[in-house]
């Protein structure tokens, strides 16, 4: 009866924690990251301002560091003509479709200066992850059609 019981409370633990696929990610997005380039999905030029913080001209060059340990992290905004230095954030990955690999990733600032007036987080999908090359999808409306921005990081 003392085993069964162990038992039990050993695949009741097991079956809270997150997936593997979510912890072999985390394992991946561990370390420092450059922001290389930012896209959208229709060509022109738009004044967008990211993560309540800047532009997309600041945060291309941005240096990353993702510690999934304690779901943390900071960028840093390295552009000399921008409003340069370390800002902090926790993020959390939560697997949305385990056959596409697709996630929803949560990053929500911390520092005081760059959270919104509501303290919500910014919810992006996680699109791809390899041991190189990481992106992040975010869909906003302009006009009441999706705008897809798109965050490609290279691993440093």
């Amino acid at each position: 009866m003392k085993k069964f019981l162990i038992l039990c409370l050993s695949i009741g633990l097991l079956s809270c924690g997150s997936s593997k696929t979510v912890r072999d990610s985390k394992k991946v997005i561990k370390g420092s990251w450059t922001l290389n380039s930012i896209t959208y999905s229709k060509t022109g030029k738009y004044n967008v301002t990211l993560l309540n913080d800047t532009s997309k001209d600041c945060f291309e060059g941005s240096t990353w560091q993702f510690v999934p340990n304690n779901n943390t992290g900071t960028y840093s905004i390295n552009e000399a003509s921008c409003s340069t230095g370390m800002r902090n954030f926790v993020f959390t990955i939560q697997e949305v479709n385990a056959e596409t690999g697709f996630y929803d990733f949560l990053l929500k600032p911390t520092d005081e200066k760059y959270r919104s007036e509501t303290n919500q987080g910014f919810r992006l999908e996680l699109k791809s992850l390899s041991d190189t090359t990481m992106q992040w999808q975010q869909t906003v409306s302009v006009d009441g059609t999706p705008f897809i921005i798109n965050m490609n990081f290279i691993k440093i």
